[in-house]
């Protein structure tokens, strides 16, 4: 976990294939105001590797985090599944998240299709057991490469030297199929988000839901926002101009800006 900055507490939770390093462009935009914590995901970077990953247990796990850290209020940012993570974590502890902000996925389960029926076609194939780690193996650069490029609108967002430090992480041994098993709990993800849907219950606190607008560099548009419009009572939020499924990577001025006003908001 790395931290940085003082003021209100601001936990933010990377996504797939990154690490915490994911938001090292906001910190010199965010710092000066909160004291930012930003874990590596269970099993991804710098953390242990657990058998199970559905976000209901990630959640949990996050927020013993949070007890540990004495955080018993906190604005909460979450990108890709540090989105559904996020989710979970603010299901679980509603009365300490002050805030809370998804970046470039949907909920599991609510609104629109997380796979988009099958145009996110890696989620099909990382699903599948043990066939990703086989095909992988000794070519994480040629395959997480291609996610790093195709998935940015702004392509020299994520420069040589960040490719080198997202590798040093996910060539370790066990990191992708901890990457895979993201994936490979969402039947069990949807059903719990379902459930919750379903009981009537929303988010009580204020959301901001973001996409990337270039929907040719992968970013999600307002599918965000419709989602979590759907399990939360007050949601603002939109799309991102010139900008794929990396938003703080390629935009992070304007995402600091959002974000800063969410928070005083």
């Amino acid at each position: 976990m790395v931290t940085a900055g003082s003021g209100a507490p601001l936990v933010m939770l990377h996504g797939w294939p990154e690490t915490w390093y994911a938001w090292r462009k906001l910190i010199p935009l965010l710092a000066e105001r909160y004291r930012m914590i930003m874990p590596d995901l269970p099993g991804l970077g710098e953390s242990s590797r657990p058998p199970s990953y559905d976000k209901k247990s990630i959640g949990a796990d996050l927020g013993e985090m949070c007890a540990e850290l004495g955080l018993d209020c906190f604005h909460l940012v979450g990108h890709d599944w540090g989105g559904p993570s996020a989710f979970a974590l603010a299901c679980a502890i509603p009365q300490a998240v002050k805030t809370l902000s998804v970046l470039d996925v949907t909920i599991p389960g609510i609104g629109p299709d997380i796979s988009q029926g099958g145009r996110r076609w890696h989620h099909a194939f990382h699903m599948t057991p043990e066939l990703p780690e086989a095909l992988t193996a000794g070519r994480e650069r040629e395959y997480l490469g291609w996610f790093y490029r195709e998935f940015s609108w702004q392509r020299d967002a994520i420069a040589p030297a960040d490719l080198v430090e997202y590798l040093r992480s996910y060539g370790k041994p066990g990191a992708m199929r901890s990457g895979f098993e993201y994936y490979r709990t969402l039947p069990l993800d949807k059903e719990h988000n379902r459930a919750i849907l379903d009981s009537g219950w929303r988010l009580p606190m204020p959301v901001l839901a973001l996409g990337g607008a270039r929907t040719e560099a992968r970013g999600r548009g307002e599918e965000p926002l419709e989602s979590l419009r759907a399990i939360a009572s007050n949601v603002t939020g939109g799309a991102i101009a010139d900008c794929g499924h990396f938003i703080a990577e390629e935009q992070p001025e304007i995402l600091a800006e959002r974000l800063l006003g969410h928070f005083a908001g």
